[in-house]
């Protein structure tokens, strides 16, 4: 019985985390300019970390910058961010990621990620809906000095960074994602 109290209070701290993550943004007349200025900080930061993430930046047909995704679990776990896509450099849109896991992890962390479009094929299916990741994939965890020797795969690189908490577990496996376009 206070296992199963334990579980369920753990649970119920996980959601409201997720929450908590995904209501932080003001936004301005559907325009959330906080989060493009933190997209564009987390995307500096990645690339000071592994500057060969700039060949990446430079040459990628578009890219989906999420700068904090909040994660946590414990057996079910789950992570929720916001981010702004970007195509041939300009802002686009925006997306929300959404993941739900189960199995062996534990523990909460806070991370960015940027997915690189190779071409406009790539940048079609993750704007149409049609990019999820599945239990395989996996993304490069940069961390200061890393080297960012990865090919894209499928038209899509991924690429995180943890901000800060501590979690065992690191996939981005169950990824589905919700593109909005920007309006004007």
């Amino acid at each position: 019985m206070k296992t199963t109290n334990r579980l369920k209070r753990k649970l119920m701290l996980l959601f409201f985390m997720l929450g908590l993550s995904l209501g932080t943004f003001a936004q301005i007349g559907g325009w959330n300019p906080e989060l493009q200025n933190e997209a564009k900080e987390a995307m500096d930061d990645m690339i000071k970390d592994a500057p060969k993430l700039q060949s990446f930046y430079d040459q990628a047909y578009g890219m989906a910058v999420f700068p904090k995704i909040t994660k946590a679990g414990l057996a079910i776990g789950g992570a929720a961010g916001n981010g702004i896509v970007y195509q041939n450099k300009a802002a686009v849109g925006s997306a929300k990621l959404k993941q739900a896991s189960f199995g062996l992890q534990a523990g909460g962390q806070q991370y960015s990620e940027v997915i690189f479009f190779e071409n406009k094929e790539a940048f079609d299916r993750f704007t149409n809906g049609n990019l999820k990741f599945d239990a395989q994939a996996s993304a490069v965890a940069i961390t200061k000095g890393a080297s960012a020797d990865v090919a894209y795969q499928d038209g899509v690189a991924v690429f995180t960074r943890v901000k800060g908490g501590l979690m065992y577990e690191a996939s981005i496996g169950g990824q589905h994602f919700k593109y909005e376009p920007k309006k004007e």
